[in-house]
């Protein structure tokens, strides 16, 4: 059996070990300790489903029977429900979120890293560091679009570093229907189709299918979000509706878009909004994968500096490049602590970790420990439906 083969096979073990102790501990907690919020218990599921319905998932659920009926409903993109629509006959939650589980992001990461790096013992160490998630109950439990976005963009990155820039486009068009951050990942397309040839050859490329299949594809990527702004629109703007456009002011603005229009006025997204006192344990919370992304893309950058820019480094680029635009506007204009949820959806903070325990095991104990603590202790808080989520 070659080792390729072993570590898959030890991190299928491993990772089905990690989902039955993270649904054991939130099963026990939800069932044993007294809820904050205690709506789980008026709706009637079944007891196996009891602790997955928190936070999101009630709008989830909602949209998912009842459509998109209140504006602050348009927060949230269409894919987790569509995937809820599919299970209406039977216990919604506990099949989502079986499915959810289903999409195990674990090997996907280890080929990809595999791919990216060339060191099968790097790749699994970055897999095995996966499963100490940063935000086990969304990622490996509940029925989030977390599970479903971060495994569609590995899958995506996968095939991008493979050159099939088609079933690239599809993985992240279908991410972008859970997450609006996946509009990001157009940018590995472009990269690989048009950036990289260039810093190899130091010439554009000359034929024009390559420029058109550039456009297309990103324009593929944005297509899900794009509707989804459309929608809104048609909903809450056209002439022939009656709550329009008198109570929704948003509509007469130049770029109409419902989306940011809900994110700053329910949840207080903006530059710098979330930037008050009040706010700092949320910051502090979320300071580890801030640090860690960071630190391994300026360490990135001073490799390209010294050695220029070789192989193994150029297909980091645009992981470092994506990575540091979505930390950045997750630490200035959204909640900082959602990066505790998105972060996982990024290979390089896993290879970030590896890269701490290899080169700098006193920094890596510290990872480790803050990922095993806060791992336990976000079950417990996502079970009693307390805060962050």
């Amino acid at each position: 059996m070659t080792l390729e083969r072993q570590h898959i096979r030890r991190l299928v073990f491993l990772s089905f070990l990690s989902r039955t102790f993270i649904y054991l501990v939130a099963y026990w907690s939800s069932s044993t300790l007294s809820l904050f919020d205690a709506s789980p218990n008026l709706l009637q599921i079944s007891q196996w489903s009891k602790p997955f319905l928190r936070w999101d998932v009630f709008h989830f659920a909602h949209i998912a029977e009842h459509g998109y009926v209140y504006e602050h409903e348009w927060a949230f993109l269409p894919g987790l429900p569509l995937v809820m629509t599919l299970f209406k006959s039977s216990d919604m939650l506990l099949a989502s979120s079986m499915l959810a589980i289903a999409c195990d992001s674990t090997i996907v990461l280890y080929r990809l890293t595999l791919h990216q790096c060339g060191s099968s013992n790097f790749a699994f160490l970055a897999a095995v560091l996966s499963l100490l998630s940063s935000s086990s109950a969304t990622l490996r439990l509940a029925p989030c679009p977390e599970p479903f976005f971060t495994y569609l963009s590995y899958r995506g990155m996968l095939y991008c570093a493979r050159s099939k820039w088609f079933f690239a486009t599809i993985c992240f068009s279908v991410a972008s229907t859970f997450r609006s951050n996946g509009i990001l990942l157009g940018g590995f397309i472009i990269w690989g189709l048009i950036v990289e040839p260039f810093l190899k050859t130091r010439t554009l490329p000359k034929h024009l299918s390559v420029y058109v299949k550039s456009i297309v594809y990103s324009a593929m990527n944005f297509a899900p979000f794009i509707h989804h702004q459309a929608t809104g629109y048609i909903a809450f703007c056209s002439s022939s509706n009656i709550t329009s456009p008198t109570h929704a002011p948003w509509c007469s603005r130049s770029l109409p878009l419902i989306y940011s229009y809900v994110q700053m006025t329910y949840w207080n997204n903006g530059l710098f909004r979330y930037w008050t006192l009040a706010q700092l344990p949320n910051f502090i919370i979320a300071a580890p994968p801030f640090i860690a992304i960071f630190t391994y893309s300026v360490h990135v950058l001073r490799r390209i500096a010294r050695e220029g820019v070789s192989e193994p480094l150029l297909a980091l680029i645009p992981h470092a490049i994506h990575a540091c635009i979505l930390c950045g506007t997750l630490l200035f204009t959204s909640h900082v602590q959602i990066v505790l949820r998105l972060a996982p959806s990024m290979p390089l903070l896993y290879w970030a970790a590896a890269w701490l325990v290899m080169d700098h095991p006193k920094a890596a104990r510290w990872w480790v420990y803050w990922a095993i603590v806060w791992g336990q202790l976000s079950i417990l808080l996502w079970s009693i439906f307390l805060p962050p989520a």
